[in-house]
């Protein structure tokens, strides 16, 4: 009964993390796709520019992407970033089955719970350093090359994600509790 309880108590959380992770699933599809593109784009230029195509492209169709690299890189991190309170949520992280496959129920939750109280420690000082390393970004004004993509500016879903790994692993942590 209190398990039901627990259950429909966190289930807006739960809900609000699941979308999150979609969301990052949505992001390295479209980082996929910019990469596609500028393949593509980096193709159709060469057959455009050696005469293959005889130069009947327009410029903004026969040439990559600009700064492909650089929505790569910031794309890429924020994703796997919105994966991570979907994964503790989960129970979906690494665990080494050698040290509990001979436990006993009562142990593997107490192996849990220790391991949601490292996931708490761990988000929240990954936040704390995180949130001071964007705004020395922001103070510094750094930004990428081509694009002048504020860096700042990809910190914010990251500590948003940070954020909502703590509150997975704040859910994990009771429900091992319950457990243990």
């Amino acid at each position: 009964m209190a398990a039901a309880a627990d259950g429909r108590r966190f289930a807006a959380i739960r809900r609000l993390i699941e979308l999150w992770a979609l969301g990052g699933g949505l992001l390295l599809v479209a980082v996929a796709l910019t990469n596609v593109a500028s393949v593509v784009g980096a193709a159709l230029f060469t057959a455009n520019e050696t005469g293959w195509l005889g130069g009947i492209l327009p410029d903004w169709l026969a040439r990559p992407v600009p700064g492909d690299f650089e929505l790569t890189e910031m794309g890429t991190c924020i994703a796997a970033f919105a994966f991570l309170p979907y994964v503790q949520l989960t129970r979906s992280n690494v665990t080494a089955d050698i040290f509990t496959s001979g436990a006993s129920p009562r142990w593997v939750a107490r192996f849990s719970l220790a391991g949601s109280v490292v996931a708490i420690l761990f988000t929240l000082i990954l936040g704390w350093r995180m949130y001071f390393g964007m705004l020395d970004q922001q103070a510094y004004g750094y930004t990428t090359a081509i694009l002048a993509i504020p860096h700042w500016i990809a910190f914010v879903p990251i500590l948003i994600s940070l954020a909502l790994t703590t509150v997975a692993a704040a859910i994990t942590l009771a429900e091992d509790a319950a457990r243990a």
